[in-house]
């Protein structure tokens, strides 16, 4: 038997391919550790901007000074020389995520009987798809993912099932271009399938990842109301809000066309990603970003300042200075954090329906965040008393 610990960075995908690579390690009959105590480290790496490469190539590194082997993994993986230079115990495992649990159980073999998996985490990422076929001119996720490609929704279906029995009281349907999916075969598409899942029983709740702007159809969103399970939450990319800016990304939308898809969303919680220093980027673009979050009564933004990445279109260009870039990503992050009080302090008195999901915090259903007390993996019905920069302060109306 061979102890091992896991490291993901990056999206909610890289999660769901690190947790495929521990269940196929557990399977064999190995332990899972800490990460100062296990003989092998899986770090399942990032590489959507300059940072989160650094980040992965740091924390495979650092691994390497603590562990008898290092395997990289994910999409960081697959990029040339990213991870050279490294100590000769780091292996390098590049190709499609969805065949490295078989490499890897390849190169460490077999421990004997499988071990207890039992649930990781209070909730459950399921990746209906991968790859994506846009390209967009900044972005080096088509390069290191591949083409679009759905699975069958029979076996999504079959691993939401399995994700219940283990216990996850809610499921997250991820994928690199969520709305791309679609059984073709069984003529499944995304807003079916959302119906389909919150029908199995014991799924409590039922929540999407992430959706382009363009897949927002009155379809989906009518599957996702009559749902009961699924989540009033949309993460939904902008970007940038310039016009300007979105043809030189290649983004294929206008700042029309995503307020248009979202009108009639005010009971939904919208929350977004927008890049800051896009090459061409000056302070009347950055403006119409700011404003166009606002109209769209968005309220959590992640905000990545731009980084050119290898095999890009725009590899070659970064002509906003780093200062800039910093100082915008800063006023944008203040504005976020506006929205979002603006929105948590609509609901004191209110009550809502919280899993709490570690000691102390929690989540609603439409992805606010709660300090409450109560046993973790559970529901608790809580009264919002006050608002903080970490989320609703509830009291827990005890049954």
């Amino acid at each position: 038997m061979t102890t091992f610990s896991v490291r993901f960075l990056g999206c909610k995908v890289s999660y769901t391919d690190a947790d495929a690579l521990r269940e196929r390690l557990l399977a064999g009959g190995h332990a899972e550790a800490r990460a100062g105590e296990a003989e092998i480290a899986l770090v399942n790496s990032c590489c959507v901007t300059r940072e989160a490469l650094a980040k992965s190539r740091q924390a495979a590194a650092k691994a390497a000074r603590t562990h008898r082997r290092v395997y990289v993994t994910g999409c960081g993986a697959n990029l040339a020389r990213a991870f050279a230079d490294l100590p000769e115990n780091v292996t390098v495992l590049s190709g499609q995520s969805a065949e490295a649990p078989a490499r890897l159980a390849g190169l460490i073999g077999s421990a004997g009987d499988a071990l207890e998996i039992g649930p990781k985490r209070v909730r459950a990422f399921v990746q209906i798809q991968d790859g994506c076929s846009f390209r967009c001119s900044y972005c080096v996720v088509p390069l290191v993912r591949g083409a679009a490609r759905s699975k069958p929704a029979g076996a999504v279906l079959a691993e939401v099932r399995r994700r219940v029995e283990q216990g996850h009281k809610e499921v997250v349907l991820s994928g690199i271009n969520l709305g791309c999916f679609h059984d073709s075969e069984a003529t499944v598409s995304l807003a079916a399938l959302v119906r389909e899942a919150g029908k199995i029983p014991g799924v409590e709740r039922l929540r999407l990842s992430s959706i382009e702007i363009n897949h927002v159809s009155p379809e989906l969103i009518g599957a996702i109301r009559d749902t009961p399970a699924a989540c009033p939450h949309l993460h939904i990319p902008l970007q940038s809000g310039d016009d300007g800016v979105l043809r030189a990304m290649k983004r294929h939308y206008d700042a029309a066309t995503f307020l248009r898809r979202l009108e009639g969303l005010d009971d939904f919680n919208l929350t977004s990603d927008v890049i800051v220093g896009f090459p061409g980027e000056d302070e009347a673009a950055f403006q119409r970003t700011l404003d166009l979050i606002e109209r769209a009564g968005v309220s959590k933004v992640h905000v990545f300042p731009y980084s050119p990445r290898p095999g890009t279109a725009t590899e070659s260009r970064d002509d906003v200075p780093a200062r800039v870039k910093k100082e915008r990503a800063a006023r944008l992050r203040k504005s976020s954090e506006i929205a979002c009080l603006r929105r948590w302090r609509g609901k004191i008195g209110l009550e809502e329906s919280v899993l709490v999901d570690r000691p102390g915090r929690g989540y609603a259903s439409d992805y606010t965040p709660w300090l409450v007390e109560g046993p973790v993996g559970e529901f608790a019905q809580a009264r919002a008393e006050k608002v903080t920069e970490q989320g609703i302060i509830g009291t827990v109306r005890r049954s």
